[in-house]
């Protein structure tokens, strides 16, 4: 179903572009320091589910309503940067020193997944992505061409899944360690609102192209 030269490249190329540390690595850096290792992986869970919707989008052709209705990406960028910003508010009010024990539970959970999943759904740049990125490895001729972008757009997830979730495992870990002491557990929230808050800003002013 697809031109397995073109498959390698794209193995390649996704490989470097999930590895390359990025807005949605620092959310779930942000996330897995805040909450531990569980909240990390469930953040990067998260991302990926985003990223499938997005894949979906672009194999059905939504994404390209984008192009033809500008309005529509200031519009998911102005939702995107306030959810970011009303997460760091968040993170800066928190005295908490809980670290995994408050996402152990199915609720905290499931926070974490949905923080990361709203955060990547909310960025048009993720979904411009997939219109520039996508198409230059699928070959028309040899038909099926939703079904070529939903194999590259599932290799990409899952790809950036056991990346993501790796990374954020690990930064949960090390985040329940520096948390014995209050005062660098309120350094860590300090850090994810200061996170969340560059991010905000990064795709406020960041312009479509």
């Amino acid at each position: 179903m697809v031109d397995t030269h073109l498959y390698a490249a794209f193995l390649v190329a996704a490989f470097a572009l999930c590895v390359t540390p990025g807005p949605d690595m620092m959310f779930i850096v942000a996330v897995g320091g805040r909450g531990g290792p569980a909240a990390g992986v469930m953040a990067a869970a998260g991302v990926a589910s985003a990223m499938l919707v997005h894949t979906v989008a672009a194999a059905l052709g939504l994404s390209a309503l984008f192009t033809a209705l500008p309005v529509l990406y200031y519009v998911l960028r102005w939702l995107g940067a306030a959810y970011l910003l009303y997460l760091a508010v968040k993170a800066f009010r928190d005295r908490s020193v809980v670290g995994e024990e408050s996402v152990r539970s199915g609720s905290g959970m499931r926070r974490a997944f949905w923080q990361g999943a709203v955060t990547n759904l909310l960025n048009p740049k993720v979904i411009l992505f997939n219109v520039a990125f996508l198409p230059q490895f699928v070959d028309p001729s040899l038909g099926h061409v939703p079904g070529q972008f939903l194999l590259l757009g599932v290799t990409i997830v899952v790809m950036g899944f056991l990346w993501d979730g790796t990374v954020g495992l690990l930064s949960g870990r090390l985040s329940l360690v520096l948390r014995r002491s209050r005062r660098v557990a309120r350094a860590l929230n300090v850090f994810t609102g200061t996170v969340f808050t560059g991010l905000a800003v990064r795709l406020a002013v960041t312009s479509p192209k």
